[in-house]
């Protein structure tokens, strides 16, 4: 089981998932490539929130590391 596999944490930040839904912590997110659908891992609220928001663009998120590093 991928849970299992990755130690129940998080693929990118190695977190737990601290999100709360209706007061109950929140399983890890599986995440997918959106055109090949292949499943990458699962990943925390926060750390998928980052992947939809920069709509999963490798360029937007050196900018965003370039930008903090400034």
């Amino acid at each position: 089981m991928l849970s299992e596999k990755q130690n129940n944490k998080c693929k990118i930040c190695g977190g737990i998932e601290t999100a709360k839904h209706k007061g109950i912590i929140r399983e890890l997110s599986v995440d997918h490539n959106h055109k090949t659908k292949e499943i990458r891992g699962l990943l925390c609220s926060a750390c998928n929130n980052i992947l939809g928001r920069a709509k999963d663009n490798p360029f937007i998120l050196v900018k965003c590391i370039n930008y903090l590093k400034s």
